[in-house]
């Protein structure tokens, strides 16, 4: 019994497949972190866009600057 204990406590078989495992989760977190923190300045970023483009389309300015006369 103790034989086989000691063989199970030093069988490595299966702990590189945990590691890769353990590896694949903390990039997913990662991943899902940077999505988080880009989510909002990328919803403003195509908010402002839309803007811009619906006043274009109007033709009202969105309160940038004006060329200069005969230029």
């Amino acid at each position: 019994m103790k034989a086989t204990l000691a063989q199970f406590w030093n069988d490595e078989d299966g702990i590189t497949a945990l590691e890769y495992g353990l590896i694949a989760g903390m990039v997913a977190v990662a991943l899902i972190v940077a999505v988080g923190a880009f989510t909002g300045s990328l919803k403003g970023m195509f908010e402002e866009l839309g803007t811009k483009l619906d006043n274009a389309k109007t033709g009202t300015s969105g309160g940038g600057s004006t060329p200069p006369a005969g230029g």
